[in-house]
């Protein structure tokens, strides 16, 4: 009554809704409290499944291997006669390949990200950045690719003892592949310093180069 009479005070027209328009909008918030409910309940099962296959296999495979075998023997043969399953070879080469494309990946993304924030033009930076996020778009199965077929015989031609699977063309390339994230988060860092640090930076009569490395990049490992 009060809708009507405020309608009607209001000079607006009334506006009657029929029985059949309700129940379509209760068949649709019905409908798609159904939908999503599937799809977190899918999500839930897709989830449980991954989770039971992994279990229900790797107790298949520990009632073969023992626990201890796996996780201090150094060879890694499963398709060979004589069979290991020593998981201390890849772990280690993983960390080795993580560690070169942390040193890298960090030195040359920080550098890139104070140019970019300090001192590189507004074009340059709105082109740079677009270039980087490509990178970060690419698949790994096209870097390891490339790391394989065009960059390990490139550098066997610098280095003529290294084997055609090494830790050393991974490394760069998997650093190549981090790069647009260090990037991204160091410039974010840079631009989360305070004006007033930055400008007071900018006073001192210190090279311009000199305050940015002083103030700035301290002010970045704190961000």
């Amino acid at each position: 009554m009060a809708v009507t009479d405020s309608t009607r005070a209001s000079g607006l027209p009334r506006v009657e809704i029929s029985a059949s328009f309700l129940a379509r909008r209760r068949f649709i918030d019905w409908a798609m409290r159904v939908v999503l409910f599937c799809c977190a309940a899918l999500s839930v099962l897709v989830t449980a499944g991954i989770v039971y296959v992994l279990l229900s296999e790797s107790l298949k495979f520990f009632a073969e291997v023992s626990l201890l075998d796996f996780l201090t023997d150094t060879q890694w043969t499963p398709v060979f006669e004589d069979k290991h399953f020593g998981i201390m070879t890849l772990v280690s080469g993983t960390f080795m390949t993580s560690l070169i494309a942390l040193l890298v990946a960090i030195p040359a993304g920080t550098v890139l990200a104070i140019y970019l924030s300090e001192f590189a033009r507004p074009g340059l930076r709105e082109t740079v950045k677009p270039f980087l996020e490509l990178i970060a778009g690419v698949p790994t199965v096209a870097f390891g690719y490339f790391a394989l077929l065009l960059l390990t015989p490139l550098f066997q031609t610098f280095i003529p003892g290294l084997a055609g699977f090494n830790l050393l063309v991974p490394g760069i390339v998997m650093g190549v592949m981090i790069l647009p994230y260090i990037v991204s988060v160091s410039e974010d860092a840079m631009r989360a310093v305070p004006s007033a640090l930055r400008e007071g930076a900018m006073r001192s009569a210190s090279p311009v180069s000199r305050p940015r490395s002083r103030w700035s990049s301290p002010a970045l490992f704190r961000a």
